[in-house]
Parts: C-alpha cells; sequence; structure tokens
C-alpha cells in the first residue's frame, strides 16, 4: 500500500488522510521493532485522523503479536465493516481462530479471503487452509491447498516447505 492508495479510501478530507497516513507508517515502523505498545497507539490514531481497512487490519496483527487474539479478531471485522472487498483482514481472523485452535471455523474466513477482489497475498490463504486439513488428516486436500499457494506465488518459501513436508510424510 502506498499514500496514493490511502488518499483515495472513503470519504474525508485530504490532510486527515495524509495525516492518518504518516501514523500508519509510524505504527508499522514500530511494529517491526518489535515496539507494539507504541504500534497499536498510533494505528489507533491513524483510525481516529482517517479509518482504513488496512489500519484496522494492522491493528488486529499487532494484537496478535501481544497474544489478544480476540482483540485481533474484533479489529479485523471493524475492517472488513470498512472494506468488504479488502482479502487480509479475512485471512487474518482464519489465521487466529487456528492459534485458537478452531479450525472448522477458519475454514470459511479463508474461503472468504480467496473471493476478496482487494488483495496483494492471495496465496496466503491457500496456505492456511491447507494447513487446517493436514492438522485435521485431510493430507490430498491440504497438498492441493500448497499447490495453489504456490501456483500464485511460485516464489512462497512457506508453501514450498509445507508441500515438501508432507510429500515427504506421506512417501
Amino acid at each position: 500500500m502506498d499514500l496514493q492508495d490511502f488518499l483515495i479510501q472513503g470519504e474525508g478530507k485530504e490532510e486527515d488522510k495524509r495525516e492518518a497516513w504518516e501514523y500508519f507508517q509510524k505504527a508499522y515502523e514500530h511494529q517491526m521493532k518489535g515496539e507494539l505498545e507504541e504500534a497499536a497507539n498510533l494505528y489507533k490514531r491513524s483510525i481516529e485522523s482517517h479509518p482504513t481497512a488496512e489500519a484496522y487490519t494492522f491493528l488486529g496483527w499487532t494484537y496478535s503479536f501481544m497474544g489478544k487474539l480476540d482483540e485481533a479478531i474484533e479489529e479485523c471485522h471493524r475492517a472488513i465493516q470498512a472494506d468488504p472487498e479488502f482479502g487480509n483482514p479475512y485471512n487474518d481472523i482464519g489465521a487466529y481462530l487456528i492459534e485458537k485452535g478452531q479450525f472448522e471455523e477458519a475454514i470459511p474466513w479463508f474461503h472468504q479471503a480467496m473471493q476478496a477482489k482487494r488483495y496483494e497475498s492471495p496465496a496466503f490463504p491457500h496456505l492456511n487452509l491447507g494447513r487446517v486439513y493436514e492438522r485435521k488428516g485431510e493430507w490430498n486436500q491440504a497438498m492441493e491447498c500448497y499447490k495453489k499457494a504456490l501456483a500464485l506465488n511460485p516464489n512462497y518459501a512457506l508453501a514450498k516447505r509445507a508441500l515438501g513436508r508432507l510429500i515427504s510424510m506421506l512417501n
């Protein structure tokens, strides 16, 4: 995402959108440094200036790093309300449900992520759905998901490892 994408989202004053973008960038920098409380506060400031699906999703991601999975899921629901076409929060909800051990509940979220019109990483929900099927012992379905992830992104290292591991295990 860049400033241009951020500025065209939703109604609002351009200066509010620019301020929100600046907070978003600072929040991301803090998040990548592991400064999670500061990142969360800055994402909230971004949302106050100009709410976007990205800011809600990244706030949720920060909460997930803090072990606050229920709060992370809530922020993803807010992201979906802000922009139902943005794929990341659907995938993230599914991933958080996997972390909570709620595998069946995660499946529909990955399917919704796969259908999203706006998603920069469409291979992610395929990998995550494969993880669910693998944990359920549904090996063929898991392999198909990993193959689909690789078809969408041939350099996706996690999908390569998952597929290789599963093939090795079955041989």
